[in-house]
């Protein structure tokens, strides 16, 4: 195992264009962090500098202590998993597993033993003898993470290793994931695109945009504390629901309503302002209870809980409520909420408001 830092990290292609805009952030050794972000922010970029598949630009890449900018990638002691699972077609999966092991002349019955171990971790016990075409995608996916493990890596590098997986099988390969890193403890980094992925699996996550990093912690941090609109947005499943006001006599005027602001918010009188508030935290109004008219657009029954697609004026709104719902599309709704839950981005920074 080994901590990893990342020291103004910059990355260039062709002197010009530039996609990561000098990262700075450490990762302790045994972490589990997931690097997340929309495709095209420099995320998988930064992974593979750590890697040594990129060059690096400027800054410092650091492996339990050591600057490895100019190491080669065989030489930084890490395994990668990636996308495509990259196995070897005439290879067995024992070969497979065992491979990278052969290229260091590694003893034969340390090899057995390691694959034999990681195999059994994987349970991949039965499948040792076959080759890669008479696996489905998950087994692939297992082997590639055998692969990884077999090497006894002091950081384990994964690329969005479930892209390729229809979404029962993602969820299982999460939580094997998660598993695997409970059990092994080493200090692991993981890209995605899928905010899910990064909620579920990490101990801290790290929230990229245009090559910068724009908040870091762990994930129930990023989902009740945003530090920014980006994030709010970003982070959360339905996605939080986010309209423009101005604060008005301790509360947001917007929508041509009058919705609740905390006490002591660090937000002036006039102040033009993003209001967020997450599906979860609107609520329908009981019969008689007064609250904020809405039309029901559409709505989703899941089972346990329902969604409901809301307008009001020209502004949509998703609603979770749990159980099932009595209206159709067309009925007028009224919608309350804990000032509590709402979560206020001042408009030209997009920077979330504390309480003074």
């Amino acid at each position: 195992m080994a901590s990893v830092s990342f020291r103004d990290v910059h990355k260039t292609y062709g002197g010009k264009v530039k996609v990561i805009h000098g990262i700075t952030f450490d990762i302790q050794d045994g972490e589990f962090v997931v690097l997340v972000g929309p495709s095209g922010c420099g995320k998988s970029t930064l992974l593979r500098m750590l890697a040594g598949l990129e060059e690096i630009t400027g800054g410092d890449v650091i492996i339990d202590g050591k600057v490895v900018n100019e190491l080669e990638s065989k030489d930084r002691d890490i395994a990668m998993v990636f996308q495509s699972y990259a196995l070897y077609p005439h290879m067995t999966v024992r070969e497979n597993m065992g491979f990278s092991l052969r290229l260091r002349d590694a003893d034969k019955a340390e090899t057995a033993r390691r694959v034999s171990d990681a195999a059994r971790i994987l349970n991949l016990d039965a499948l040792l003898d076959r080759y890669p075409r008479e696996l489905s995608g998950g087994q692939r996916q297992r082997v590639a993470m055998g692969r990884a493990i077999v090497r006894d890596p002091k950081v384990f590098l994964f690329d969005e290793p479930l892209s390729n997986l229809d979404a029962k099988l993602r969820v299982a390969m999460r939580a094997e994931i998660k598993a695997l890193h409970q059990r092994l403890k080493t200090t692991t980094v993981y890209v995605t695109h899928d905010q899910i992925e990064a909620m579920t699996m990490a101990d801290r996550i790290v929230v990229m945009h245009d090559g910068i990093i724009e908040q870091i912690g762990t994930p129930l941090e990023l989902f009740d504390q945003p530090g920014n609109l980006f994030v709010a947005q970003f982070i959360g499943s339905p996605a939080m629901n986010v309209f423009e006001g101005t604060v008005a006599d301790g509360a947001v005027a917007a929508l041509g309503h009058a919705w609740p602001l905390l006490t002591g918010l660090a937000a002036a009188a006039g102040q033009r302002v993003h209001y967020g508030i997450r599906p979860t935290d609107l609520r329908l109004a009981r019969d008689g209870e007064p609250g904020i008219p809405a039309e029901v657009v559409v709505i989703e029954p899941t089972g346990a809980e329902t969604e409901l697609l809301l307008k009001i004026g020209e502004q949509n709104l998703t609603v979770v409520v749990h159980g099932r719902v009595s209206c159709a599309p067309g009925d007028t709704v009224r919608l309350n909420m804990d000032a509590r839950s709402a979560h206020v981005f001042d408009a030209s920074s997009g920077q979330r408001l504390l309480i003074a």
